[in-house]
């Protein structure tokens, strides 16, 4: 019996490779890889993948969701990870309600992340919350 095997790919054939180095930068590089006619009104949940250079490996979308949350399954985002051979990964959500404040549900889930990664050495760089004209960063607050 053969067993299908999931993939996940990106392509390394980039000219212009994108490092990533700051908050800012960040955030402008989430924020042209969003659907901005929806980002007030769903929920989107998306995984950077970086290798240990912080250059870009790839964007994995993970889950949209409804008005006021969306899916963030801890075991998918490091598959995902490990199958690229990630160094680092940087979780970014919106709110759709435009309110950068992290939900408790947002720090959970930051905390587990980073505890999960912590034990297959891949670092969590950072958890985003964007809206179309600001972001929260959870590294540059200092809660991760």
């Amino acid at each position: 019996m053969e067993i299908a095997e999931i993939k996940v790919s990106y392509s390394t054939n980039q000219v212009d490779k994108i490092k990533l180095v700051n908050c800012k930068e960040t955030f402008e590089f989430i924020l042209s890889k969003w659907d901005l006619d929806i980002i007030e009104f769903q929920e989107e949940c998306k995984v950077i993948l970086v290798n240990r250079a912080n250059f870009v490996l790839g964007i994995y979308n993970l889950s949209k969701g409804g008005i006021s949350g969306t899916v963030v399954d801890v075991r998918i985002i490091l598959s995902v990870a490990l199958k690229c051979n990630a160094s680092g990964i940087i979780l970014a959500h919106n709110h759709p309600s435009g309110n950068m404040k992290p939900s408790e549900a947002d720090r959970k889930i930051t905390k587990k992340l980073k505890e999960s990664c912590d034990l297959i050495d891949i670092t969590l760089i950072d958890h985003f919350i964007i809206s179309k004209n600001s972001f929260f960063s959870f590294s540059q607050d200092g809660i991760l």
